[in-house]
């Protein structure tokens, strides 16, 4: 289990040594905040843009520069050359009214399906504040590569997942021209351009050093794409089809922290300034984000804070692994230090990352399950490609985001102000939380939840309206399954060999089938700690298979349900032919006997789970061995669940099916119960 450590010393000097005044390395800040300043040139800005908004692409695009020897965009030059005509069109734009640039432009937004957001965008560089015009950039950018991704569904089928394979697709070039694209390329998506979207969403530039009319041509590229989109979409006869954006779920499962009050938000801005998580350059975010928390701006917030959270911890990862360069973008993109490489559990030298070692494991498991984890909400990444409408953002998320970010600001700042505040009753509970956190969006922790729900489901079968007993007797000729009994006998038998398998306060001593096999057993198992951080692959190869099984076994739940409250009421109405009746019976008869299967299914998987980390350190005849053996029973509830569905209805084969899965779990059982007399004798001996 990891554990976290003490905090080693160049960590409590961070705010001691020399103060960061930018993250970007030389070449890239040349690049941002120099290269297009350097040609004093102007050009008419009716020669870029029609007096009724219409871009003229092809004086953008000649000065967009190739090198001779490969015909490759020369990015340096281009940017060059590229300077002056952006302050033309950001003068431009100063010099319109909000009603006059909607007038223009709004039509041509629509392509986007973010036009309101475009809007705000133009208010924003209409108030020329420098984090606000920041934050319109970021969202620009996942708005456009959403949109473009849209386009290029028109052409291709798997849309590219980085949005520099995006512009360099060739789907895109066939819609709006390969000069178009590499225009684009200058701006966003190339690491040898301006690279405007990394810099802002990866948390390296600060406001102060992303200029204005970067943006504001930006703006005006994204019209300009719809115009050339019309032009091809009528040419063609087709239509954008827009997909939707996706939805946050279970928001109950993402509730942590306590909700963040106006007196923790105040707390939380005295925090930033001290606290040595935060570098100087990049508090105006901080502030803007609680800013944005505060008027209910709850997208706003967390776009904000996600780069910063990235930057304080490359701080920390830097300086922990003693490798200060990398606290800088890289020359690079696939160089660059990012959230990607700073959770993982090696650096690419091979060496151990300190970081999950300072951070402790529930400050791991909260980042990988918000960032990371398939199944978790991955805000990072759903924001950053425009995947989410902002306008319905939940509070639930942005609270869990800034409530974590706090206990960063306390746990790595030394200043003696902070002592205080860290016992404040607004911070204290949100520390405490963060503490405790365990994962949520693991497979391990998703396997639990499945399993509980699985139990509750077949827990509830007592419940469902059956026959009296009195009314079954009286129908002739009813066989009971010769498979019922044997099937009690080597249930009771394979339980009493599992609780020598239970942990020691959970043993049982009596009526092994009820106690044994309960949801509050379960439950308390299921709350038994499993370290989820860097599961190697053959933890992963089982969870996938106990997985499928507990599945399976869910349907086979939900078949029984519906069939016997279906059943009932035919049978209370008297439309069940003698057959249906005989075949009514023979299920209320099996699911008696499937019950504690089921369950002892669903518990032995709990307690492999619990071992999971030890199975695997079996020697591969005896892995190999184990996987065959849960595969076995993943076949058995596969056919369970044909046999049972309202189609086939064939209760008698399910308990043949059932005996001889029995037979299969009572061997492994056996098996590890030998084992473990065995290892006991050993170290005894």
């Amino acid at each position: 289990m990891l554990q976290a450590v003490l905090i080693p010393t160049e960590i409590q000097e961070m705010s001691l040594a020399d103060p960061v005044t930018t993250c970007l390395s030389p070449a890239v800040h040349y690049m941002v905040c120099k290269l297009g300043f350097e040609i004093e040139d102007s050009h008419s800005v009716h020669s870029i843009v029609s007096e009724n908004g219409d871009v003229c692409w092809r004086t953008i695009a000649e000065l967009v520069h190739y090198r001779e020897s490969d015909q490759n965009v020369d990015y340096i030059k281009s940017v060059q050359l590229l300077g002056p005509l952006c302050e033309s069109v950001h003068l431009h734009l100063q010099s319109l009214t909000m009603e006059q640039f909607e007038v223009q432009y709004s039509l041509w937004f629509q392509w986007t399906n973010c036009t309101e957001l475009l809007l705000e965008v133009f208010a924003a560089l209409d108030s020329m504040e420098a984090t606000g015009i920041a934050l319109s950039l970021m969202k620009l950018t996942s708005c456009l590569e959403r949109a473009l991704g849209d386009v290029f569904l028109l052409v291709g089928k798997d849309c590219p997942f980085l949005l520099r394979d995006l512009l360099a697709s060739q789907e895109l070039a066939a819609v709006f021209g390969q000069s178009v694209m590499n225009v684009l390329r200058v701006f966003i998506g190339s690491p040898y351009g301006l690279n405007l979207r990394n810099i802002l969403w990866h948390g390296f530039a600060s406001p102060q050093e992303i200029p204005a009319k970067y943006c504001s041509m930006l703006l005006i590229l994204t019209a300009g794409l719809g115009q050339l989109l019309k032009v091809y979409l009528l040419q063609t006869e087709t239509i954008l089809v827009h997909r939707p954006y996706i939805a946050f779920t279970n928001l109950k499962e993402l509730d942590v922290f306590p909700d963040i009050n106006h007196e923790a938000l105040s707390l939380t801005e005295e925090l930033a300034k001290i606290s040595s998580f935060v570098l100087k350059p990049m508090l105006t975010f901080w502030v803007a984000a609680l800013t944005a928390f505060r008027q209910h701006r709850y997208a706003d917030c967390v776009i904000l804070l996600l780069p910063q959270l990235e930057t304080g911890l490359r701080l920390l990862f830097t300086t922990i692994n003693k490798c200060p360069n990398r606290l800088l973008t890289a020359e690079s993109s696939s160089l660059y230090t990012t959230f990607d490489e700073m959770l993982t559990k090696q650096l690419n030298d091979k060496e151990i990352n300190q970081l999950p070692l300072i951070l402790g494991e529930p400050s791991m498991e909260f980042l990988w399950d918000f960032l990371n984890h398939q199944e978790g909400p991955r805000v990072r990444d759903h924001l950053s490609h425009g995947e989410i409408n902002l306008n319905e953002f939940p509070r639930e998320i942005a609270n869990q985001i800034l409530a974590f970010s706090v206990t960063l600001l306390c746990r790595f700042s030394e200043v003696e102000e902070l002592t205080a505040l860290k016992e404040h009753t607004a911070i204290k509970p949100l520390i405490s939380c963060a503490s405790c956190y365990r994962s949520r969006f693991h497979p391990i922790a998703r396997l639990k939840k499945q399993v509980l729900e699985c139990m509750k489901s077949i827990s509830s079968w007592p419940e469902l309206p059956i026959v009296p007993e009195e009314q079954i007797q009286e129908i002739p000729g009813l066989e009971r399954s010769a498979e019922s009994s044997p099937c009690i006998s080597m249930t009771t038998e394979i339980l009493s060999q599992l609780q020598h398998h239970l942990p020691q306060n959970c043993y049982i001593l009596d009526d092994l089938m009820n106690n044994l096999l309960s949801e509050k057993l379960l439950v308390q198992l299921c709350n038994t700690h499993i370290c989820t951080l860097y599961c190697p692959r053959s933890v992963l190869e089982i969870l996938v298979v106990f997985r499928k099984i507990s599945t399976q076994c869910h349907q086979v739940s939900d078949q029984v349900i519906a069939s016997t409250e279906m059943r009932y009421k035919k049978w209370i109405n008297k439309i069940l032919r003698s057959r249906q009746r005989h075949n009514y019976l023979r299920m209320l008869n099996s699911i008696k006997f499937l019950s504690p299967v089921l369950r002892l299914i669903l518990m032995l998987i709990i307690l492999e789970l619990i071992n999971i980390h030890t199975v695997c350190e079996k020697n591969p005849c005896d892995y190999q061995q184990y996987i065959k053996f849960l595969k076995s029973i993943l076949q058995y509830t596969e056919n369970l669940v044909t046999y049972t569905s309202p189609e086939k209805n064939k209760w008698d084969e399910s308990m043949k099916l059932t005996h001889k899965a029995l037979i299969k779990i009572r061997t492994f059982s056996e098996r590890k119960l030998t084992l473990m007399q065995l290892a006991t004798q050993v170290k005894l001996s």
